[in-house]
């Protein structure tokens, strides 16, 4: 069963970083004042992260077209001259 953590008014006055670390738990949390609840907290949502299209941008800028001398040789040549 989900039970809502409870704080009351004077909690949010004097101790705000107590409920501020339950937030960014993802706590919802209940407010009280007088043993009344008078409000919901509830964390904002996150934004969910999206990946990029890598192999997507180098289609777009390179094509199918493939390279003569492969990357890994291009490296070691640029290694040797030094």
């Amino acid at each position: 069963m989900y039970h809502m953590k409870t704080v009351t008014v004077r909690d949010l006055r004097y101790d705000f970083p107590k409920v501020e670390s339950l937030l960014a738990e993802g706590e919802d949390i209940q407010i009280t004042k007088r043993n009344k609840v008078i409000a919901h907290l509830v964390p904002a949502p996150t934004p969910k992260r999206v990946m990029p299209d890598f192999m997507g941008r180098l289609r777009e800028i390179y094509g199918d077209k493939v390279l003569e001398v492969p990357s890994s040789e291009i490296v070691r040549m640029d290694r040797d001259e030094d």
